[in-house]
């Protein structure tokens, strides 16, 4: 009896996960009906930006953390954990500039807030952010009957390695970035934690020999990271991975590939973070090559298999927390975000969210 109750109790921590595992990204600001929605599902961590640009537009300008105090209050309201990046420059700290091969259409930070009034308004930033939602944050203070939810860990840029969030993607730059953000929320709150910003798995433009590069394959981005930034091993504690891929079956590679970079590197401890990943509900079409359209009930097998994949595997690979993309579907984003949501326009479910909550052992 007491041998069984141990094999159950072994199994039983075995098949744990750790806190805040099942999250997603929204598209768009969720209302907290929507949020307490998603809680009863089983989701226990949202990812949002919170951008320098957004809340600091004027150089000296106050600090305007409105339209993120919104967020905070609701999910914290909801019982969901918040899981920020913090990226983008005004243009007043980092120049814009055109995206290679965009055609004059859309623009991105010219470089990485590392140096200048760029770097010191990063710091200050980041201080700010901190003394607003961290530990001893003024929001908390301000709003007293919002359960307490501070913000611990703290995600450094987004996909640092694709030129749509950095017009020419720099390792190097990217991991003095790394360093100035650890120094700046260690200094704020010792507790805090930092995570990589997630690297878009295989971009098609690192297959390209453009020079200087638009895009890095992940595995490349943080390998080089590692040999051009003396020290960066003790100024982060856990990377993050969009391993986008047509199907399920194509995320082991690109994990493991990314892995073996920290086993290489002598940092193989650290967790892993899926910070964004998913598939689209529009139908797959010859007229349109698009291998992320897989149609509703090929949406959610590819939920489910990933899903199914990421939970065996997860000691394995220390995976700390996978973040589906979206919530809900939105036009003109990407080449798939109109129909990645786990929600139509109306915030009407699809099958996806029913697969979704399965895994995440709540209700619908």
């Amino acid at each position: 009896m007491v041998a069984l109750v141990a094999l159950a109790a072994t199994a039983s921590f075995a098949q744990a996960l750790p806190p805040t595992f099942w999250g997603v990204v929204p598209q768009s600001v969720l209302n907290e009906e929507q949020l307490q929605r998603l809680h009863r599902g089983g989701v226990e961590s949202e990812r949002i930006p919170i951008t320098w640009s957004g809340v600091q537009p004027v150089q000296g300008g106050a600090f305007d953390w409105s339209a993120i105090d919104s967020q905070v209050g609701a999910a914290a309201r909801a019982g969901i954990n918040l899981l920020p990046f913090v990226a983008n420059a005004p243009t007043w700290a980092v120049p814009e500039v055109f995206v290679p091969g965009s055609g004059h259409s859309v623009k991105a930070p010219a470089h990485l807030p590392i140096s200048g009034p760029g770097r010191a308004g990063w710091i200050s930033f980041l201080t700010a952010a901190v003394a607003r939602y961290g530990p001893s944050g003024s929001f908390w203070a301000e709003h007293p009957s919002v359960p307490r939810h501070p913000v611990r860990t703290w995600q450094i840029w987004n996909e640092e390695n694709f030129k749509y969030f950095v017009a020419r993607p720099d390792p190097a730059e990217y991991g003095k970035l790394v360093k100035i953000s650890y120094a700046a929320l260690k200094a704020a709150d010792p507790g805090s934690k930092v995570v990589l910003g997630g690297m878009f798995a295989r971009p098609l433009e690192a297959t390209k020999n453009y020079q200087p590069p638009r895009a890095y394959f992940a595995s490349d981005f943080l390998q080089q990271m590692y040999e051009r930034t003396p020290g960066i091993k003790a100024k982060f504690n856990g990377v993050a991975l969009h391993p986008y891929t047509p199907r399920y079956q194509e995320l082991t590679p690109d994990i493991e590939e990314f892995r073996s970079v920290l086993n290489a590197n002598h940092d193989g401890g650290k967790g892993l973070w899926i910070t964004e990943m998913g598939w689209s509900s529009k139908p797959p079409s010859a007229k349109i090559n698009n291998a992320f359209a897989k149609g509703p009930a090929g949406q959610a097998t590819q939920l489910k298999g990933a899903f199914s994949l990421l939970k065996s595997r997860q000691q394995k690979w220390k995976i700390q927390g996978v973040y589906w993309f979206s919530v809900d579907d939105y036009t003109g984003a990407c080449n798939f975000c109109d129909g990645s949501g786990l929600f139509a326009a109306g915030f009407v479910p699809k099958k996806s969210w029913y697969s979704y909550v399965k895994f995440a052992g709540g209700t619908p």
